[in-house]
């Protein structure tokens, strides 16, 4: 029975254990599917790389070292201050020029709060939004004290509370007091107000699903419930008194058939206190989320007409405020027509702090009667954080089946099956394990066989040193550079924004100054369109020394750009004094350099600690007897530097410029003239001379591009009669104003290493 078994198992089958995987080549297949495999995976790591340097900071973002201010998929939302004589003409707080000298914010700048300013106080927060101002007035109605209400997002219950901050110098600086409200459940959008002589909170608590009122105990910091209002889980509710009765506007989407955001209700009463009853016409609003269905906001009363601001949440949540005047409200009948906002929105995209969303504004009159008004802002849109996870994983998914699936083809198209495996086995001794009928046998012999000489033709067409499979090659690697480019800009690349550095929990801006002339107009256009998008550049300021100036309405800027017609063409006119220039920062930066607007905003707070300091991009150390100019290798390869190009450098306008053109600096520049060269050295002599303390501070950019090397515009092309010229320089400078400082400050020596 056993043996005639196995006879009629070896005429009819096929021994499966006893096969080997043969290819042709034998170990070249192995070796060149490695080398193809390891070329693959080196253009892909060398372009992920190159392409993370350029695009991605090397230096750190300095921390408050406490848990919070981390982006959730929720965004990044702060907050800031805007005024103006009425509430449709409202202005950024840094077009006021309020100044705070203690923290070198000259003007202070939105946002004038944010998670930092919680986290600081040891509150951990990730984001601060939806805030509320109460104006408590001083006795004799001259001055006023401000608080502002606001939700902050706890970082470890990850759940909003209630925080209140405090400001005494008309919302230009603020001082966080701590928690008001914190219950078991989120809370948000805390509208305060008075009524008979006390202060009551209405919070939005949805998820108790109820609308409460709390009572002041202790103003600004105890609070009792003082009785549920509604018992509807009402979202962003506000109230307005307005012809005899109470209003309260709120969204419950819990409403069967309403869509998300694009519902609003109206209810009323003869007091805050309630009973409430509901509009008969509710929801009066039913609609496209985009239309500013959900509250934006407390309703205000201008001229007579009461005012509702919406949110537009048709791109994403929290896109922008809408502004409708209300023409008929009454117990019966609402209807509401779209007025303009009258607050521009900032060109920057996400590099403003306001951006990409603002969702929120309470605007009140003041004693003086000026208007006020409280924003919050994103520069992210909502998901932004889970959406870059998504798509950085899904990159990095495609990156390993595509080598897979690279690795797999270069291994069948380099393989040569064996035709003896479509064979059945004759001898007694072979170890069966798959029972195969001859017909079965012979068609995989033939498949065999077509497959072999498939991958004869396929090698022979697919070499690397052939037109197409060098075609291949590049698209596969094409293919793969942009699917890593992807996962490294995604991953490890931020929000895309390039954000301005606080200094002491302030922000401010800075003038941006540029000389050029018309054969240098293109620079100019690029130069502009780049740095405008930078988040503290306040204007910029072009001074036009020769030929006919450009119209400013020829650049793309999303910042105002000032051009300033020199009648003369000195290099002089750099620093001449400007009174329309209104902040204390300018950025001495020559057209044709580029950099990133970070290594912008790095410069910007160093200047901000050092406010009596040149502070610059571009080192050079002089020194030697007799003195020589040499570059910046030089002083790298002495480890230290006594002179910051003014070219590339944050100084004091005020000071700077007067200094300049003082009767002392009159023999220097008429050196200037005469050389055409070395302004920015008898800046530096100027400096010294008026100073024992150091007065310069490097700051090395990221990378740095020289666009003027790109035409055949450039001032200083002949490198060697330049550093001549200034050579010269030194020497009668010298003789003029004193030696610069022998001392050199080494590279490096900053905690941050921005110096390094």
């Amino acid at each position: 029975m056993g043996e005639k078994g196995m006879k009629s198992s070896n005429s009819m089958g096929l021994g499966c254990c006893g096969w080997r995987w043969a290819c042709s080549s034998g170990s070249s297949f192995s070796s060149s599917n490695s080398v193809i495999l390891l070329g693959f995976l080196l253009v892909l790591t060398t372009f992920g790389s190159l392409f993370a340097w350029l695009t991605i900071s090397p230096f750190a973002r300095p921390g408050t070292g406490l848990v919070g201010c981390r982006e959730d998929s929720e965004g990044s939302w702060s907050i800031g201050v805007f005024q103006g004589k009425t509430p449709f003409s409202l202005r950024p707080i840094e077009m006021e020029n309020l100044e705070n000298s203690m923290s070198s914010a000259w003007p202070v700048a939105n946002p004038v709060f944010t998670c930092a300013s919680v986290a600081d106080s040891r509150y951990p927060s990730n984001f601060v939004a939806d805030p509320f101002l109460f104006i408590e007035h001083s006795p004799t109605q001259r001055g006023y004290t401000l608080y502002m209400f606001f939700e902050t997002k706890n970082s470890l219950t990850m759940q909003g509370d209630i925080g209140v901050a405090l400001s005494a110098d008309k919302g230009a600086t603020w001082k966080y007091l701590g928690i008001a409200l914190d219950e078991e459940w989120h809370l948000s959008y805390p509208y305060v107000f008075n009524y008979q002589g006390q202060i009551y909170l209405m919070p939005e608590g949805n998820r108790k699903g109820d609308l409460r009122l709390y009572r002041a105990l202790e103003f600004p910091l105890r609070w009792t419930l003082e009785k549920v209002l509604i018992k509807k889980p009402l979202i962003d509710a506000t109230m307005i008194q307005y012809e005899g009765y109470y209003w309260i506007f709120g969204s419950d989407f819990t409403r069967y058939g309403t869509e998300k955001n694009a519902e609003l209700e109206i209810w009323y009463s003869r007091s805050p206190l309630g009973p409430w009853k509901q509009h008969k016409q509710n929801p009066v609003h039913s609609r496209d989320k985009s239309l500013g269905a959900r509250n934006a906001g407390r309703p205000f009363i201008y001229e007579g007409s009461l005012y509702r601001s919406g949110q537009d949440c048709g791109e994403t949540y929290g896109r922008r405020v809408r502004m409708y005047k209300v023409e008929i409200l009454s117990t019966e009948n609402y209807r509401e027509v779209e007025v303009p906002l009258g607050i521009e929105e900032s060109k920057k995209g996400r590099n403003a702090w306001n951006g990409i969303r603002y969702h929120h504004l309470d605007a009140q009159q003041l004693p003086s009667g000026d208007w006020i008004a409280l924003m919050d802002g994103d520069r992210v849109p909502s998901g932004d954080s889970s959406r870059r996870l998504f798509i950085a994983f899904t990159g990095l998914t495609f990156v390993l089946l595509l080598i897979t699936a690279v690795g797999f083809s270069v291994g069948c198209v380099m393989c040569m099956l064996p035709t003896s495996w479509g064979l059945g086995s004759n001898r007694r001794n072979d170890t069966i394990c798959v029972w195969v009928q001859p017909q079965f046998s012979l068609k995989l012999r033939k498949c065999f066989i077509v497959f072999n000489r498939t991958s004869s033709s396929l090698q022979g067409q697919l070499r690397l040193n052939t037109c197409l499979g060098k075609s291949i090659l590049c698209i596969l690697s094409t293919i793969g550079v942009v699917a890593v480019c992807v996962v490294v800009s995604f991953l490890f690349g931020g929000n895309g924004a390039e954000e301005a550095y606080p200094f002491k929990g302030e922000y401010s801006q800075f003038t941006m100054l540029t000389m050029t002339y018309e054969a240098r107009l293109w620079n100019l256009k690029l130069y502009v369109k780049h740095y405008s998008r930078c988040a503290s550049v306040r204007e910029i300021v072009v001074v036009w020394n020769k030929g006919n100036p450009p119209d400013e309405r020829e650049f793309d800027s999303a910042v105002p750009v000032r051009i300033r017609v020199e009648r003369l063409n000195s290099l002089n006119n750099r620093f001449k004094v400007d009174p329309l220039i209104k902040t204390r920062a300018v950025l001495e930066l020559d057209d044709d350099i580029m950099m990133t607007c970070n290594d912008l905003e790095r410069g910007f707070k160093v200047w901000r600690e050092h406010p009596e300091r040149l502070v610059g991009f571009y080192p050079r150390l002089v020194n030697g007897k007799p003195l020589q100019y040499r570059n910046e290798r030089y002083a790298r390869k002495m480890n230290g530097y006594n002179m910051i190009l003014t070219g590339a450098a944050f100084m004091d306008g005020e000071i700077a410029f007067k200094r300049y053109w003082s009767e002392m600096a009159k023999e220097g520049r008429a050196m200037v003239d005469k050389f055409f060269n070395c302004e920015d050295v008898l800046m530096n002599f100027i400096y010294a001379n008026l100073s024992s303390a150091r007065t310069v501070e490097y700051v090395h950019p990221a990378w740095a591009i020289d666009t003027s090397k790109f035409s055949s515009a450039a001032i200083s092309r002949d490198t060697g009669a330049h550093y001549r010229r200034r050579t010269s320089c030194l020497v009668k400078f010298t003789d003029l104003y004193g030696p610069l400082p022998a001392k050199e400050w080494e590279f490096g020596m900053r905690v941050d290493g921005w110096d390094a």
